[in-house]
């Protein structure tokens, strides 16, 4: 039954990172007719996207400003925070890529990255992690922290 599982968890990343290749590409087909196609056009979808840890290094390498925020269902703060990334990832759509990592269901990522309490956000540019914000706090205090890396 192990092996079985081990297959069918192979099997739910192999469908999750389908489906989030699916999503880059509906986005980028929505941008108007005739305008050229930009390295921001997946994050046109205005929301955050989910990660796991098959698909976290093509989502970080998506966007030239990457937010991961690395969260668990049970989380208090986590659940506090994630309207203010939700809002922040309307209004920089297209500048900014957000996506949402469970760190229960995808351990490799948050041991690589040494996730010891959430919500953590990891900030990437260029693929390269530039900024680590540990817990909850306004969007005041937040936003600043994000944008000074566009």
């Amino acid at each position: 039954m192990g092996v079985m599982l081990m297959s069918e968890d192979e099997e739910l990343e192999r469908i999750r990172s389908k489906k989030l290749k699916n999503l880059f590409e509906k986005a980028s087909h929505k941008r108007k007719a005739g305008e050229p196609q930009t390295p921001h056009d997946e994050s046109i979808l205005g929301k955050p996207v989910e990660v796991t840890d098959s698909s976290f290094e093509e989502v970080i390498r998506k966007s030239s400003l990457v937010v991961i925020d690395c969260w668990a269902a049970w989380c208090a703060p986590c659940r506090m925070i994630a309207p203010i990334l939700e809002e922040m990832a309307r209004e920089y759509a297209g500048k900014i890529l957000f996506g949402k990592l469970n760190v229960d269901e995808n351990r490799q990522v948050a041991m690589s990255y040494q996730i010891m309490s959430i919500p953590t956000l990891l900030v990437f540019k260029n693929g390269n992690l530039v900024d680590r914000i540990v817990g909850v706090m306004p969007r005041s205090i937040l936003e600043p922290r994000i944008t000074r890396h566009l």
